[in-house]
């Protein structure tokens, strides 16, 4: 069934708001260039009309916080068949990018779009955009493919799941509409996928394989949360929206989870004692009287903005319990070229690369 919505006023009864008839995907492209995050806050805008060496240009190419490459193609007026094969066409070009070659990207697109006197240097970008203090050591090292548009088709979404779930392809689809009430318009996005089932296997090109149990946890260093008072305390957590919390619910008691801290490398690994709560409801143990807790906020912490925005339900911090079994400070992170790596807080990976990760893991840490 195509994938459609709608959009209704709530006056005294609802309203339906007319979809607009402008050439939204003409105007997508601007706005999505302006403001990636509208489709995604895990991604950073690298390049825009980027000419392949094939003579056609990627509408717009992305990095996510993992430094792999997002290909995103507007669907215009091509048919299903011709955009999908165009973004698996740009897939076989964007693989062998080099880390130099993106780098001419970027500050192609800086040049260009930008127009600033300076332009920023790719790890610069990387390091503000996404609040880390280096570029990942290895950059490209898997893609995904997003076919945007502003309206999507019963032959694409056949395509699109075909091609993710039967070959494990890391494709994609978002659906964008504009909506007009009077004077002020409204962009809606809505993916075809629920985007942790794309990223969750990884891009890389083996199949996947059934879940091994264990759950990969990110924990990015931020002034609201540090990976100090999260191994000292027993909690992982994140905040920022639900795009990063969300996933946080995904853990469940008992489950072991392996954390990354991203840029840095493995840094613990532990049991889920509790499911999610926000930040004002986590309690943590005394070490002088086990058997009493405290909230989190009556202990000193290492990460001194963590209760900054924790009356605010949409971008407050929200905590998960875990007992560590073992754990190390950031400084001494694992990290082993091929070890998996994922933009999302939470995931239950279905890779070959996951399970190579664990099964070294295991041995770093000494955990049967």
């Amino acid at each position: 069934m195509p994938l459609e919505l709608g959009v209704w006023r709530i006056d005294e009864k609802p309203v339906a708001i007319e979809a607009s008839g402008i050439d939204q995907e003409k105007r997508l492209e601007d706005i999505l260039a302006d403001n990636l995050s509208i489709a995604s806050p895990n991604w950073m805008m690298i390049g825009r009309q980027v000419m392949t060496s094939y003579g056609n240009p990627i509408d717009l190419l992305a990095m996510d916080r993992d430094g792999n490459l997002v290909v995103l193609e507007l669907k215009r007026n091509k048919t299903p068949r011709e955009v999908v094969a165009q973004l698996i066409d740009y897939a076989s070009w964007v693989k062998d990018l080099r880390d130099d070659d993106i780098a001419v990207i970027f500050e192609d697109f800086q040049r260009r779009y930008r127009r600033a006197d300076e332009t920023p240097s790719l790890d610069d970008a990387f390091r503000e955009y996404f609040g880390v203090k280096r570029l990942p050591e290895e950059l490209n090292d898997s893609h995904s493919l997003v076919v945007i548009a502003a309206e999507l088709d019963s032959s694409t979404e056949r395509i699109v799941r075909y091609l993710s779930e039967e070959h494990n392809v890391p494709i994609n689809a978002v659906f964008f509409r504009v909506f007009k009430d009077g004077d002020s318009e409204y962009l809606t996005r809505a993916w075809f996928i629920d985007p942790t089932e794309v990223e969750s296997g990884s891009a890389a090109v083996s199949p996947k394989e059934p879940w091994n149990g264990e759950y990969y946890v990110s924990f990015g260093e931020y002034p609201d949360q540090q990976w100090a008072d999260a191994r000292q305390h027993g909690f992982v957590c994140a905040s920022g929206g639900s795009w990063y919390t969300r996933t946080l619910g995904l853990l469940e008691k008992g489950g072991r989870i392996w954390v990354n801290v991203p840029g840095q490398g493995y840094v613990g690994v532990g049991i889920v004692t509790d499911t999610v709560v926000p930040i004002r409801e986590f309690t943590v143990r005394q070490k002088q009287d086990p058997g009493l807790r405290v909230p989190l906020s009556d202990v000193p912490l290492v990460a001194t903005e963590m209760f900054k925005n924790a009356n605010d339900p949409e971008i407050a911090p929200y905590v998960v319990g875990v007992r560590w079994v073992k754990t190390v400070p950031v400084e001494e992170a694992i990290h082993e070229k091929g070890f998996f790596g994922n933009q999302n807080t939470v995931c239950k990976p279905t890779s070959r690369r996951w399970q190579h990760t664990v099964d070294r893991l295991k041995q770093h840490f000494k955990v049967e």
